[in-house]
């Protein structure tokens, strides 16, 4: 397979983010790799775009890798792609993803500006990895990076293929589900019979909600509400038993409609720790997504804060029967809406089965890491009242306080005093860059050495 990495750092090849992705081509040497450092050699590209052409064209994936600047891309990066789209050159079909590094503040928005320009130019757009910018050094941070990248291989080879059974899973959906709502059932029924693991439905509307959470705290305690519905024992019993968790509704003022918001806010129950943590989650949605900016938001959000894996979000859109491109105003054939909407079930079961069995989670952007900071410290403070929270974070290392990282403070002293120390700083010129990647080049190598011993493509 051929892949073109677009790199755009200004740095160049001196590029941190640059290293995940030498650190994967060693992890996976059995594609072709090429590279193109468009962030440093813009200026050349503005000239003359036929090299970029020409292997944009002859790539089967296509990854966008850079640092966060400033809540989106690099400028540099920012009028490649402008110069893309200026050059017509066609890339529709072919896949493409990203990669990133940041402190994870607003890497959202940045991947967020990736899919969307992938979609203006055709391309079939993968979930992209965004890590921090330390994370290769560790252990953790290299196993994240690399079951990102066989997950990425594996969605453009097998995708939405057959699916071996998995008859010891079990899923559950949780559904609104209105008698008379036909369209949303579809969605359910059809998610149903694609999956390959077991599938339980709970409808909220079966449910005898005694009242919305009232903020007493009673169950600050114990856990336990003060109503008498049961619903505690229902959300523990019927929800954080299962493998996944679908959540199926109609948008309703653009939201999942009062009643699945009765669900959440009476799962404060388990307060500030999430039933269904380090489990994947998907979506079934009956109505037009793509004009509910903040649901979408929502919805990631909502996953990331509760450390779930969204495997997936497929839509069943008004007017379904309809062409995608009559739909847009342009003549000619095209997948229906309800075709689409089959498309997404399927790649929704999928990634749910695949998550399942290699355990595949991400780390978390920014909505996980500063909703998790801001809840850190919130237990930290009530952790005399919020008992079972404060129990809870202790034992999954919540309490990461990395401000108390004196180690780091004291180093980032000692570099602010070379860089401020104008004699010593042009004595190290360039090689400042070359020190701070020197750590990541040692995980790359010993990468390496590993690779030539086994000489396997394993995770």
């Amino acid at each position: 397979m051929k892949i073109l990495v677009l790199n755009g750092s200004p740095a160049g090849e001196d590029s941190i983010t640059l290293q995940t992705m030498h650190y994967l081509q060693i992890c996976f040497p059995k594609q072709e790799y090429e590279e193109l450092h468009v962030g440093r050699q813009i200026r050349s590209f503005e000239k003359d775009f036929t090299k970029a052409r020409e292997m944009l064209s002859a790539a089967e994936l296509i990854v966008f890798c850079y640092p966060v600047y400033t809540f989106l891309v690099p400028a540099q990066l920012h009028r490649f792609i402008e110069l893309i789209k200026e050059d017509g050159v066609e890339l529709g079909g072919k896949y493409a993803t990203q990669i990133t590094t940041s402190k994870h503040f607003y890497d959202t928005t940045a991947h967020e500006f990736i899919r969307e320009n992938c979609r203006d130019l055709g391309l079939r757009y993968l979930e992209g990895f965004s890590a921090d910018m330390e994370d290769l050094l560790g252990k953790q941070g290299q196993r994240e990076a690399r079951a990102f990248f066989h997950h990425t291989l594996w969605s453009m080879k097998s995708g939405i293929g057959a699916l071996a059974p998995m008859p010891e899973r079990q899923v559950v959906v949780v559904a609104d589900l209105a008698q008379e709502d036909e369209e949303l059932a579809g969605l359910i029924e059809e998610f149903r019979k694609t999956s390959p693991f077991g599938v339980e439905v709970v409808n909220l509307q079966e449910f005898h909600f005694a009242g919305g959470c009232l903020g007493c705290f009673h169950c600050a305690a114990d856990g336990k509400c003060i109503y008498k519905d049961g619903f505690d024992s229902f959300l523990r019993e019927r929800i954080q038993t299962a493998d996944a968790c679908v959540y199926a509704f109609r948008i309703k003022d653009h939201s999942m409609g009062q009643r699945f918001k009765l669900f959440d806010d009476r799962q404060f129950c388990n307060g500030h720790r999430t039933v269904t943590m380090g489990k994947p989650v998907g979506y079934l949605i009956a109505g037009d997504l793509e004009k509910e900016p903040n649901l979408r938001i929502l919805i990631e959000a909502r996953a990331q804060v509760g450390g779930n894996y969204l495997a997936g979000v497929a839509v069943r859109r008004p007017g379904e029967g309809q062409s995608l491109r009559a739909e847009a105003g342009r003549p000619g054939e095209g997948p229906s809406g309800q075709q689409v909407a089959e498309t997404e079930v399927r790649a929704l079961a999928a990634n749910l089965a695949y998550a399942l069995r290699y355990h595949y989670t991400q780390p978390a952007n920014f909505y996980g890491v500063g909703g998790m900071k801001i809840f850190r410290d919130l237990i930290y403070q009530m952790q005399g009242m919020m008992r079972e929270d404060h129990r809870f974070y202790k034992d999954h290392g919540f309490y990461d306080f990395p401000q108390k990282r004196m180690g780091t403070v004291l180093g980032m002293y000692l570099v602010g005093a070379l860089m401020n120390n104008k004699t010593l700083s042009r004595k190290l010129g360039g090689n400042m860059t070359k020190g701070m990647l020197m750590p990541y080049q040692h995980v790359i190598d010993k990468k390496r050495q590993e690779k030539m011993r086994s000489g396997s493509e394993k995770l």
